[in-house]
């Protein structure tokens, strides 16, 4: 079950960010659009909470949570941001090794068992992200500076998020409170981010932003009961998979052409994949 909740989150995650790259070739503001979808998706987990009778917070949810919350956003700005900066071709691949982080934290600080053969299949999963995100002929300005700091910016904030989540698991902090929580912290931060960023705000932010939120609730609903019944050093690399999401819908929706090394890619994730399940 945790292996399918993995695979329903590189779902969710791999479609939202189809939909971020369609917005920004929208001229949508980034920041507005995670507002909205951190808003309408906190207003949904805190009134299902509510319903269900099961809105229990405490100061360790509120800041574990917040901090995942405002952390995930804040990964998502810099890399956008260093996508402006600098090379384009490697800068997806480069951040998605973020992953490596609490992977080793899976294995060191919270003691999971990984075979031999798990850890070739987690090699060529995080492999193959990185191939399949690889764009050789990708043009962009270099300021390799401002691009090296936020590139490093967005690997310690998704690093430090995932170690943050797998923490909320061992801990058996509720998953819903944790998700009003990150929500609710993420709200506060993209509304100053706004506040400083002047950016002007458009309509369709908001609808675009709606749609982000219900699949983003699906989404990290099914991470975090994956982190919490199954091995996170596993999961970790699947949910990185979530750009074979992006690819396919750029082959579909995009008319863009898949390169020999993007297939190449897919056949070496499922393989990881097998290995895993070894």
């Amino acid at each position: 079950m945790w292996i399918g909740a993995a695979f329903i989150t590189t779902v969710s995650f791999g479609t939202n960010n189809t939909i971020f790259k369609w917005s920004t070739g929208n001229g949508l503001s980034k920041v507005h659009i995670q507002f909205f979808f951190y808003f309408v998706a906190f207003l949904l987990t805190l009134g299902y909470a509510v319903v269900i009778g099961s809105l229990h917070l405490n100061v360790m949810t509120i800041l574990l949570g917040s901090l995942i919350g405002i952390l995930n956003a804040n990964g998502n700005i810099q890399m956008s941001k260093a996508f402006e900066k600098g090379p384009a071709s490697l800068t997806s691949p480069i951040i998605g090794t973020n992953v490596f982080l609490p992977i080793l934290s899976a294995a060191i600080i919270f003691h999971e068992h990984i075979t031999i053969l798990q850890w070739i299949g987690i090699i060529i999963m995080l492999g193959s992200a990185v191939i399949i995100q690889y764009a050789p002929n990708s043009n962009s300005n270099i300021n390799y500076l401002p691009w090296v700091i936020r590139v490093i910016l967005a690997i310690i904030s998704f690093g430090v998020l995932g170690i943050l989540m797998k923490t909320t698991s061992y801990l058996h902090i509720d998953s819903l409170n944790t998700l009003i929580a990150m929500y609710g912290g993420g709200s506060i931060y993209l509304a100053v981010c706004s506040i400083f960023g002047k950016e002007k705000w458009k309509r369709s932010e908001v609808s675009v932003g709606t749609v982000v939120g219900l699949i983003s609730v699906i989404g990290y609903s099914s991470y975090f009961y994956a982190l919490e019944t199954g091995k996170a050093s596993i999961v970790f690399p699947i949910v990185s998979l979530n750009c074979l999401v992006v690819v396919f819908a750029g082959y579909l929706l995009f008319k863009e052409r898949l390169k020999l090394y993007q297939i190449i890619g897919v056949f070496s994730a499922l393989l990881g994949i097998i290995f895993t399940k070894i």
